[in-house]
């Protein structure tokens, strides 16, 4: 048994109140539980209680064991001098706050109903390669129970993608254009190069790409050269590249670039496709530099996913129409495909705008911007398949969103107690009594 599950159980209230009283026989009546607290300190504050004729108001503690309070050297610490009352599973001690006073302690093992252990029990023992701990006890979960929970876990996987783009924005200066490139170069990464492709957008300033973003040739030159996959003209395989690398040479020099370059063992090339080769994204990427003049506020403005299609899908340079690497040719390379702007869309647009939309207080702004995840098609991968087989709703790219966040939020780490269909599993398993 998981500590989380006695947090579970006090914050629902989902045991026996029957001659609630404490361990030394004091009568409890709890007028309010409390809420959770997310900092350090005492588990629930707020609490309202009447301990004998007595009400307290105050802070809870939750262990599994009463002992746990000295484990965790609580009598030491003034933060639970507050705790009016300490609740476990099971009592084997009494415990003393620091100066000396005794806490009430209130054990909840007598007072738990077989059948909601039983269920806590079943979702917390199937093996971890099982993709949802539920799956037996889904029939059971009403569909907008599972729509709601999967919505919720959307937005929860949105905020934090907008988190990510806010602490980028402070780290710029404020600067929403330059927080825009930083951001798109490293969507085109799609996962395997995503690190380095960071680190390029911060090692070549978007104040000298801008520059020189007229010329397609020049903007190839900075982006490819301070990737590190440009060899020396010497060693040049052809005369593009050898003209690309002298160019960028000279433009290294002139804006003290080469100390920030990446190196080419950077770059991941095994197991992708060539399609998927980081020298074709960036080809991509520079074309979209190249036909762009400014990043963001496109980005912001687009009123729909066509519009963000026609700036995303732009044709890339004619050496690179022909080459997945620098001199070796190929007969056609295809160019960036619907599907990963739309992943770029879901990934980076979409956190992008919500960010900014938070940031200035317009939540209609948010509320648009998650709008775009619904004119997606869905996406198809092995995570998703096991809901779409359970008859999880999966239509567009919100559906898919909410459900990968649904898996890694809540499925794979087991936070059954936190999710509102596991929580529906076990409020079907508390008695009446203690409801």
């Amino acid at each position: 048994m998981q500590e989380d599950f006695i947090h579970y159980v006090w914050q629902h209230q989902y045991f026996d109140k029957t001659n609630l009283q404490t361990e030394d026989g004091q009568p409890i009546l709890v007028l309010k539980p409390g809420f959770r607290n997310a900092d350090a300190g005492p588990d629930f504050l707020g609490a309202r209680l009447i301990i004998g004729e007595v009400e307290w108001n105050g802070a809870v503690e939750i262990h599994l064991r009463a002992s746990d309070w000295q484990r965790h050297q609580h009598q030491t610490d003034k933060k639970y001098d507050q705790v009016i009352l300490h609740v476990v599973h099971s009592f084997d001690a009494p415990v003393q706050r620091t100066n000396g006073s005794e806490v009430p302690a209130l054990a909840l093992q007598p007072r738990l109903a077989p059948t909601l252990l039983q269920a806590y029990h079943s979702l917390m023992s199937v093996a971890d390669v099982a993709p949802l701990p539920c799956a037996g006890a889904l029939p059971t979960v009403p569909e907008l129970t599972r729509l709601m929970m999967t919505e919720r876990a959307l937005l929860e996987r949105v905020e934090q993608k907008a988190a990510a783009v806010q602490e980028l924005h402070e780290h710029t200066g404020h600067d929403w254009e330059t927080t825009a490139w930083q951001v798109l170069a490293a969507g085109f990464g799609f996962k395997k190069n995503t690190e380095p492709l960071t680190r390029l957008a911060q090692a070549l300033p978007l104040p000298v790409l801008r520059r020189h973003r007229h010329d397609q040739r020049q903007t190839e030159a900075l982006l490819f050269g301070q990737a590190g996959l440009l060899p020396p003209v010497a060693a040049a395989p052809d005369a593009y590249c050898a003209d690309l690398r002298q160019e960028y040479d000279f433009l290294a020099h002139k804006y003290s670039l080469l100390s920030a370059a990446l190196q080419p063992h950077e770059w991941n090339f095994l197991r992708l496709r060539p399609a998927n080769f980081p020298t074709v994204r960036l080809a991509q990427l520079a074309a979209l530099v190249h036909a762009q003049p400014r990043l963001f506020q496109p980005l912001l403005d687009a009123p729909d996913v066509a519009t963000l299609e026609k700036m995303l899908l732009v044709p890339v340079g004619e050496y690179w129409q022909r080459h997945y690497r620098p001199g070796v040719p190929a007969d056609k390379v295809p160019g960036l495909g619907r599907s990963s702007a739309h992943l770029l869309i879901s990934n980076v647009v979409v956190p992008l705008r919500v960010a900014y939309a938070q940031s200035v207080g317009e939540q209609e702004g948010v509320e648009a911007a998650v709008e775009l995840l619904a004119q997606l098609p869905r996406e198809q991968n092995s995570v998703l398949a096991p809901y779409e087989a359970l008859q999880f709703r999966h239509r567009t790219a919100a559906d898919s969103q909410g459900l990968l966040a649904l898996q890694r939020g809540y499925c794979q780490p087991r936070r059954c107690l936190h999710c509102a269909i596991g929580s529906r599993i076990l409020q079907r398993n508390v008695p009446l009594s203690a409801t």
